[in-house]
């Protein structure tokens, strides 16, 4: 029996598959349907659910809004938090991981918002940690543009800092109820943590208890190498897009070296790779399915929209049928633009898209039965070291019938291989989770 791997899912507060057979209507705004989502990813026992977010309505792709709005496509979004909320109190074992940017918020606020959330899911939450790619959402927050990449990530190494000192403000056993001296907390156990940085300063102390984990799990998708050292240096779980094993295995490498650098653990790190199943009867029934799908002009439109969205590049302005002109750079998402121009495949900007599969999100093709696809997830664990995988779709849009055929299909095959865990272990936090299994190593 193989070792087990960890489960994820990655969507957003927006729009569900709204053009589509299986859609929901595309209003799913009191957060019914996400929450119904979050209910089949806890009976599949997945370790958490992570709610992307963005701060803008892109203007990027054509030069307008346009096309965001017509298509959906990163717009509208709503806030995460509330949502994260909702499905956490309507769940009682799956991680809720909601997005938080440094860019946005203050870190004592980040830090009190983190331990609210972390009290009332006994321990579940986790914060996504972004820091912004878009000069639009600083354009949002009175900058008129984004510092460089390597500038914002100095800065986020700073707040995690603030944000670490201001949960440890508070000693775990500072509350202490006594009701005979009418002591609630011992202030000598609360303290200001005087920070002073290069661009911080926060005194301090944290105005909430200590929450169940003290310190909720920390997520990040740093896919840059300042942001794979970013994530090596503060997260629990990195989320990852590559593009094949070995791809997949150099990450991995890559992040667990840089964590010994930092003193870390690296087998503290679990480095989940994105990716986008396939499902169907059969195996040809799977590819006909994602055949239709990636080779549709709206989906070849939806995948520009949103890459330019996220890297800030008008796609508009390039022939779908040539090669891209030469190799673009952004101050934006990087990895984004990397996993699609592929520079040097001399490929048509229409088969970088469809070549992709499944879209921008794809670390490996993953299409068959679900014991097909099942047996490969298990195949490219052992082949990569670990550590598992985070499920989503091309374009981060849901239907009942996907969420059905993974959790009622795919999961079921994993967990008859042993691959993934057939149940929660009781009382665990999402951190405890997700340290629960055993690395693996070459």
């Amino acid at each position: 029996m193989s070792r087990p791997f960890h489960l994820a899912f990655i969507f957003n507060f927006t729009p569900d598959d709204w053009q589509g057979p299986f859609g929901t209507g595309g209003s799913p705004w009191d957060g019914a349907f996400h929450t119904e989502v979050a209910r089949a990813l806890e009976r599949a026992c997945f370790d958490y659910v992570i709610i992307e977010d963005k701060l803008m309505v892109p203007e990027s792709y054509g030069g307008s809004s346009e096309a965001a709005l017509r298509q959906a496509m990163v717009v509208p979004k709503h806030d995460p938090v509330p949502l994260a909320v909702a499905m956490g109190l309507a769940t009682e074992h799956l991680g809720i991981v909601a997005t938080l940017s440094t860019m946005a918020y203050p870190p004592f606020m980040t830090a009190r918002l983190a331990s609210t959330m972390d009290s009332m899911l006994g321990g579940r939450f986790g914060w996504n940690i972004v820091t912004s790619a878009e000069d639009l959402a600083a354009q949002n927050f009175g900058m008129t543009e984004l510092p460089p990449r390597d500038v914002r990530y100095a800065m986020a190494d700073e707040y995690v800092d603030v944000v670490k000192q201001l949960f440890a403000s508070w000693d775990a056993d500072a509350v202490v109820l006594d009701r005979e001296k009418g002591v609630y907390a011992d202030h000598t156990k609360v303290r200001p943590i005087h920070f002073e940085g290069e661009h911080f300063r926060v005194r301090g102390p944290l105005n909430t208890v200590p929450s169940p984990q003290h310190r909720p799990a920390f997520v990040q998708a740093g896919a840059s190498p300042r942001g794979r050292a970013f994530a090596a240096r503060n997260a629990d779980s990195i989320i990852a897009i590559a593009s094949g094993v070995e791809s997949m295995r150099a990450f991995r490498e890559d992040v667990r070296r840089h964590a010994e650098e930092y003193g870390r653990d690296p087998d503290e790190i679990k480095v989940l790779f994105c990716v986008t199943p396939t499902v169907g009867e059969t195996e040809q029934d799977a590819r006909d399915k994602q055949a239709r799908m990636v080779s549709s002009p709206q989906f070849i439109q939806d995948i520009l929209a949103q890459v330019s969205a996220l890297t800030e590049i008008d796609f508009a302005q390039f022939d779908l049928d040539k090669p891209l002109p030469h190799r673009l750079t952004t101050n934006g998402e990087q990895g984004t633009l990397d996993k699609l121009q592929q520079w040097g495949s001399g490929k048509t900007l229409r088969e970088l898209v469809i070549d992709g599969a499944g879209g921008l999100v794809s670390s490996i093709d993953l299409v068959g039965t679900p014991d097909q696809v099942a047996e490969r997830m298990g195949e490219v664990m052992e082949e990569v070291g670990g550590d598992g995988f985070m499920l989503t779709t091309p374009l981060l849009r849901l239907n009942r019938r996907y969420i059905a055929e993974i959790t009622d299909g795919l999961v079921p095959a994993l967990q008859r291989r042993g691959l993934t865990r057939g149940a929660y272990t009781p009382g665990n936090t999402l951190r405890q989770n997700l340290a629960e299994f055993p690395a693996r190593h070459e």
